[in-house]
């Protein structure tokens, strides 16, 4: 029988084929082969107990993977909903961007969710519409608690597996709430003194929303994410908004940071590239570029 793993705790696996749910160990042979069934894998498992309450099982094969995320450790994902709030705590820009690059190094379409719609100004959504519109990213603004603005969410969610991520006190654990009842996340209080929220996550688990086949997938939140594995040089292939003036740089491989006659500075003076998206940009080219090299050590 063919199921996916939605869940796995203390070396037990939650697998689901249709509308029921199997408590399935793995076999031996995966650590043989070094193997380890994820969060999201495709499985085919043997019944051995259909009369406990939830029924019992075994994994005996993994399906091929589409792809593997380590944080969460999760597989077969689609896309990447990257939840943070409008205000209260204000998005830090320099962030969402680290999150944008990581997406796009890990091969995954990237939606932008901004929360808390119902408390921002018109002037703060529409800073966050032209900032991220501009590089050829989806942008949403919703209220999880304004269910009728959650349409387009449903609409982007269905019929794939979607990975949430964000930092804390973005209300991700209530947007999932909304769409998901069963799921019953626990929700952190912001902290009056910092403006940061509690990470609530404690496992990944795989969320059904609505169908089968529609899943969400909680992770950590973050307070910093550093961009590691990119060569500084290559950085600016991470901002697709500068390829336009690219051709018209003076240099060819223009880093686009001091060098003269430098098409992408230009458009940046005429405003037609976001400042914000610029000065993180050069931020994190500087963090790249003086960062000190790792050495292996042989024999």
């Amino acid at each position: 029988m063919r199921g996916k793993i939605i869940k796995s705790i203390a070396g037990f696996y939650e697998v689901r084929t249709g509308n029921e749910v199997y408590r399935c160990r793995a076999k031996g042979i995966f650590r043989a082969l070094g193997k380890k069934p994820l969060v999201g894998d495709d499985v085919e498992i043997d019944i051995t107990d259909t009369v406990s309450v939830p029924m019992e099982g075994n994994v005996r094969a993994l399906l091929p993977r589409k792809n593997e995320l380590v944080r969460p450790n999760v597989a077969n994902v689609d896309q990447a909903l990257l939840i943070f709030a409008i205000t209260h705590p204000a998005p830090s820009y320099n962030m969402l961007d680290r999150f944008l690059i990581t997406m796009q190094e890990r091969e995954l379409d990237a939606i932008l969710c901004f929360n808390k719609r119902d408390i921002a100004t018109e002037e703060e959504i529409t800073e966050l519409r032209e900032t991220y519109e501009a590089c050829g990213c989806t942008v949403l603004f919703i209220s999880s608690f304004i269910p009728e603005s959650l349409g387009e969410v449903r609409g982007i969610l269905r019929g794939k597996t979607t990975v949430l991520t964000g930092p804390s006190g973005a209300g991700k654990s209530t947007l999932i709430n909304t769409l998901c009842p069963t799921a019953n996340m626990q929700t952190g209080e912001l902290s009056r003194k910092i403006k940061r929220g509690k990470n609530t996550t404690r496992h990944v688990e795989l969320l059904s929303v609505g169908s089968e086949d529609t899943y969400l997938v909680d992770t950590p939140g973050f307070t910093s994410l550093w961009v590691q594995d990119i060569e500084a040089d290559r950085l600016h292939y991470y901002y697709p908004e500068f390829a336009k003036w690219e051709p018209d740089c003076r240099f060819n491989g223009c880093i686009h940071v001091n060098e003269p006659d430098c098409a992408v500075k230009a458009a940046l003076g005429r405003g037609e590239i976001s400042r914000i998206r610029y000065q993180n940009y050069c931020e994190i080219y500087e963090e790249l570029r003086s960062r000190k090299p790792v050495y292996s050590k042989k024999g």
